[in-house]
């Protein structure tokens, strides 16, 4: 099958203005209904074999708990990553009072997941019904962010999971991470990941960097602008006190949850940073 065949359907998907956008019955304002999510999307492709994937289950990186490709889908030929950045409405909103999550963020955060996954399945029954093996791991039963050396959520390696959304689109070329372990990618920091694996054949993309951390410039505004000072140019980002703050924007507007502060109003917001451009 052609790329353009898979990304074309994924662009379809997101410029469908009903389901990437704030349903009317669910808005936190009367001005948000019909606000969309996401804009256009990067896709990026990786070799279900490519030896990278390996190196994921090296301690320190993410562990021997983070399952390869073949794990989850034995006929594993492709590993597609997806990068969803954010809209300029969702990314200016979020700049406007760094202590707290705007509401246009919180809704990309929690309705703008579900819209991912809706259009994970979409792309899963696509390359069924064209006899391709699918799967996306975020929505697959075996899919679990319980960390098997902790059950403590004060201690920085119960953060985990044994598929990395973030650490699979760097495999794919996608970008790579910033100070806040975040991606910075072409298009930015700003937005959200969903990876599928197929037993379609798709040409890998090539990864125009050599390091984990190339784009990265460490001017620390993620660590500047983070609420709860979790991010330091020292140690990059602490997760139990950013976990701590998520959790107590979820008190106030359950079910939704959120902050983002890492990712807007920052240099890398929008696309690599020009320091670091080639």
């Amino acid at each position: 099958m052609e790329k353009e065949v898979l990304t074309g359907l994924i662009n379809e998907l997101v410029n469908d203005a009903q389901s990437n956008s704030v349903v009317k019955d669910v808005a936190l304002r009367p001005d948000l209904a019909g606000m969309p999510f996401f804009a256009e999307p990067l896709v990026g492709f990786a070799a279900a074999d490519d030896p990278y994937f390996g190196e994921l289950k090296k301690p320190g990186v993410i562990g021997e708990h983070f399952l390869l490709p073949q794990d989850w889908l034995g006929s594993a030929k492709t590993v597609v990553s997806v990068f969803f950045p954010h809209t300029e409405q969702v990314k200016k909103a979020n700049r406007q009072n760094m202590g707290w999550p705007a509401d246009e963020w919180l809704h990309a955060r929690i309705e703008g997941q579900a819209f991912l996954e809706e259009l994970g399945r979409h792309v899963i029954a696509f390359l069924k019904d064209r006899g391709f093996d699918c799967i996306s791991p975020m929505l697959d039963p075996r899919f679990s962010t319980q960390s098997p050396l902790t059950t403590d959520k004060t201690e920085q390696n119960y953060y985990t999971s044994n598929w990395s959304e973030r650490h699979v689109a760097h495999v794919c070329g996608l970008g790579t991470f910033g100070l806040s372990r975040g991606l910075i990618t072409p298009k930015g920091i700003s937005g959200r990941f969903i990876s599928l694996i197929t037993g379609a054949y798709f040409e890998p993309t090539p990864r125009p960097y050599s390091g984990t951390n190339d784009y990265c410039t460490r001017c620390g505004a993620c660590a500047r602008h983070c609420p709860v000072k979790a991010i330091s140019l020292e140690e990059g980002k602490n997760h139990p006190p950013c976990s701590a703050f998520l959790n107590r924007t979820r008190e106030k507007h359950r079910p939704r949850y959120g902050c983002g502060k890492c990712q807007t109003a920052v240099p890398c917001e929008n696309g690599i940073p020009t320091q670091v451009r080639s």
